[in-house]
This record gives structure tokens, C-alpha cells and sequence, in this order.
């Protein structure tokens, strides 16, 4: 059985924005479903996050008019900014994106839940005493520094300084599958990470894995968490 890993829905269709909008989300809800079902799998265990980034604030909006609550953003000005203008919704909101240190105590202030916590010297930052925050370690599936995220090899010396951290929730891994590698060997390799965390961290079972191209997968091998862009919000705005 074929699964729809990205919908794809009828450019050429006459529709309005916002119907655009609720067939493109129905088309993922169908699609995650049925990756569910074939997984053997309750959909109701996976939660899909609607990411916005570069959309107006009316399309989350409207996403929260369709049945909406997770979205994410991955740069923190704009994070920021619609977090403040739809404060009145119940909203959860996922920071999916790379943290500054020096940006960490303003993205915690309105996030509900970071995604990329990946370094020691973040964790410090996200700390306190005050409040807790749920959160998600970050893993590099590539050689490639840059891309965020902590080498496989030093994952559990960075998970036992976030359990000793106070104020941080660890839910569990987030990972992106690397460019040029099948996305569900990706997604197990992410997944045996998890099991192995889970003898430091028993209720960190959440996985944060699966985007618009390959979430289909990411259900196959036990994704929780889907972060889902464009085969939603369709493509993002050109900026001048």
C-alpha cells in the first residue's frame, strides 16, 4: 500500500484560499491515519504541527477555525510576534528552529514546547526555577555540524545534564532525515536512539520526526510528533 507521504492536491482547482486550506489539511489527516493504520497504530497518539512560518498571522487563524492547536515556528521574531497577536487562542506553540543562547529566555517565555535543544550551554540557558517547559533533544543524523543538533555519541551525557536541569520536561528525540537517505531508515535509527535514551529517562518516549515529504514514514517507525509545512499551508510566501 502506497503512502501519502506529501499531499498533493489539484493546483488547477477553482477553490478559494481558505478551502485550499482545509483540503490540504484533510489530505494529511487522511494521509496520517492511514500511515497509522498500516503501523498498527491509534492516529489519536500522533499530534500533527501545523509549521507557519512566513504565513500570516489570518492563516493560523484559520487553522484554529479548522480544528488546529500545534503550530510551529522555527525564527524567533516572528515566533514572537504571533504568539503575542493570538494570545487569546489556545494555542500550543512548538519552536521548531535553531535557539540562540542569548535568545533561549525570550523563546521560553511564549513557547510551550522547544524542539531543538541540542547543546549544554542551551540547556543552562532554558533552565529555572520558576516554571518547566517541555522539550525535545535534538539528534544530527549527518557529519554536517551546521545542520543542528547533538552528535549520536554525545546524546547521553547531554540528556543526563537535561534530567538534572530544572525547569525542563524532556519529552523525547526531534531529528530531520538527511538529504540523500531513504527517510524511514532515518526515522529507525532515530527511533533505536529513543529506546536507548529511555534507560536514562523512562517517560521520554515522544518522537519528533516527519515533515511535508516524508511523514508517512516517520509514522511507520513511531513518530508522535509530525512537523508539517507545506503539504498544509502550501507554498510560502515570496518576500521582497
Amino acid at each position: 500500500m502506497a503512502l501519502p507521504d506529501a499531499a498533493r492536491p489539484d493546483p488547477a482547482r477553482p477553490e478559494t484560499v481558505s478551502t485550499d486550506l482545509a483540503t490540504r489539511l484533510e489530505l494529511v489527516r487522511t494521509g496520517v491515519a492511514d500511515a497509522a493504520r498500516v503501523a498498527g497504530r491509534d492516529p489519536a497518539g500522533i499530534t500533527t504541527i501545523v509549521v507557519t512560518k512566513f504565513h500570516p498571522v489570518s492563516m493560523i487563524e484559520d487553522l484554529y477555525a479548522l480544528g488546529v492547536r500545534n503550530v510551529g515556528e522555527n525564527r524567533h521574531q516572528e515566533a514572537q510576534s504571533k504568539a503575542a497577536v493570538l494570545a487569546d487562542l489556545d494555542l500550543v506553540w512548538h519552536f521548531v528552529g535553531q535557539v540562540q543562547g542569548k535568545k533561549a529566555r525570550q523563546v521560553r517565555a511564549y513557547a510551550d514546547v522547544i524542539h531543538s535543544v541540542d547543546r549544554e550551554s542551551l540547556v543552562t540557558a532554558l533552565g529555572s526555577e520558576e516554571s518547566s517547559i517541555d522539550c525535545f533533544i535534538q539528534v544530527n543524523l549527518t557529519d554536517d555540524a551546521a545542520r543542528g543538533g547533538v552528535d549520536p555519541l554525545n546524546l547521553p551525557a547531554l540528556v543526563e545534564r537535561v534530567l538534572a536541569t530544572p525547569g525542563l520536561n524532556l519529552l523525547g528525540l526531534m531529528a530531520v532525515a538527511p538529504l540523500g537517505e531513504e527517510p524511514r531508515r532515518a526515522f529507525a535509527r532515530v527511533r533505536e536512539l529513543g529506546e536507548q535514551m529511555r534507560t536514562q529517562a523512562p517517560a521520554a518516549r515522544a518522537l519528533s520526526m516527519g515533515m511535508s515529504q516524508d511523514y508517512g514514514s516517520a509514522v511507520l517507525e513511531g513518530a508522535t510528533h509530525l512537523r508539517i509545512g507545506t503539504a498544509i499551508t502550501g507554498n510560502r510566501p515570496v518576500l521582497s
